[in-house]
């Protein structure tokens, strides 16, 4: 079988999590990525993460996370030097992906312009906080500033704990599987047309089109997003809920899935009651339907339920912890975590998580674990046609 981007080669300059999680994606479906990476230093997220030893080694988690299936290239772009290894790279290359604020790698000397004289059939793909145009395109951002001005820290939380962050680098990840996309769409036309792209990504604007429900809410029927916390405000009873034992997820959103779960918990009643026999109804009065399904529920444990209710075709789940659902048959049985044993730079077995789909072609697969900090810089140097005295001498000269 041959994975979906076998012989795409991208350029990886990104940094952090937006930029090397979307270039991750594209290495789960098999294309060569090569992390372009700042000498000594390498990637900040080298550095982040719960393990110290790890943070000092320059392999933090939050590195080995979304790096795996690369190599590592070590570049100085300031230099003359590094820059024509860059022109090199970009002659072979079919992507190149850079997270750097808008204008940086033209100042290089290094921008789209540049590199599509060098390659004219390069996709080039710029993610940034904001995008390349617009009056806050210069500002720094990371995640937490995202999730503040897109509004999902405003619908995030209750009416007393709102706003909140969401629990993950969410922007981040939106723009970095956008871009993901972004780049695979470039690709099918450059190979039907042989045409290069550049791609503008902003995680600003990626992060409100997810949010398109409540953002139509407003748009389209002039309803002001409210946070719910764990309420879901298209139905009820949906949301979470108190069990004997742990908390269980409901998504009763039909009628039919209403009404298998009020004779499931023993309350036929509920059916007839005005508050709750039709839809708006419920929603109206989701409050007290809330009470009225939890005391249904205090007889059993979420894990009960969760059996019970799947068989009546009622959308039901615990709530669990991350170990929890990593240890989850489901996600065992789906394949999901990718082992490698002993990794270098590591010093023990490391798992990484793969793609969130299944192709009968060749599934997304982690080819190798992440790299030591310029692992493959002089071998990559060699194949571009460097001797091994400029290999030596671009050493010297603090270009790689």
């Amino acid at each position: 079988m041959t994975a979906a981007l076998s012989g795409i080669r991208v350029l990886d300059l990104t940094n952090v999590l937006a930029g090397p999680f979307c270039a991750y994606q594209l290495a789960l479906l098999g294309a060569e990525v090569i992390k372009v990476e700042v000498p000594e230093s390498g990637d900040l997220a080298r550095q982040l993460g719960a393990d110290p030893a790890l943070n000092k080694a320059k392999m933090g988690a939050s590195f080995l996370a979304q790096n795996g299936g690369k190599k590592s290239l070590t570049l100085n772009l300031k230099s003359e030097a590094g820059k024509e290894v860059l022109f090199r790279l970009v002659k072979s290359a079919d992507v190149l992906i850079e997270n750097f604020r808008p204008g940086v790698m033209d100042r290089l000397g290094l921008g789209y312009d540049v590199l599509k004289e060098v390659n004219p059939k390069l996709v080039y793909c710029a993610i940034s906080g904001f995008g390349q145009q617009g009056p806050m395109r210069h500002a720094p951002a990371y995640d937490q500033i995202v999730q503040g001005m897109s509004g999902v820290m405003s619908i995030t939380g209750d009416d007393e704990s709102a706003p909140l962050r969401v629990g993950y680098p969410v922007a981040d990840t939106i723009g970095g599987i956008t871009a993901a996309f972004a780049v695979s769409s470039a690709l099918v036309r450059q190979a039907k047309t042989g045409e290069g792209e550049f791609i503008d990504v902003s995680m600003l604007d990626s992060t409100i089109v997810t949010m398109g429900w409540v953002v139509s809410n407003y748009l389209i029927a002039g309803k002001e997003p409210v946070p719910m916390g764990n309420e879901n405000f298209t139905a009820a009873p949906s949301g979470t809920f108190r069990t004997g034992e742990g908390l269980l997820n409901i998504a009763a959103n039909k009628q039919e899935q209403f009404e298998a779960l009020a004779d499931a918990i023993g309350r036929p009643d509920l059916k007839t009651d005005e508050r709750f026999a039709e839809r708006e109804a419920r929603k109206r009065n989701r409050k007290a339907l809330k009470v009225e399904v939890e005391a249904g529920l205090a007889s059993k444990s979420a894990g009960e339920w969760e059996a019970i209710l799947a068989k009546l075709g009622v959308p039901a789940g615990r709530v669990l912890t991350v170990p929890q659902v990593l240890e989850h048959p489901q996600i065992r049985e789906r394949d999901l975590l990718a082992k490698f044993e002993d990794v270098p730079g590591v010093g023990r077995d490391l798992s990484l998580v793969r793609a969130g789909f299944k192709m009968r072609g060749g599934n997304p697969d982690v080819a190798t674990p992440p790299p030591v900090l310029g692992a493959h810089t002089d071998s990559l140097l060699a194949e571009l046609g460097y001797s091994a005295a400029e290999i030596s001498q671009l050493h010297e000269q603090q270009a790689v």
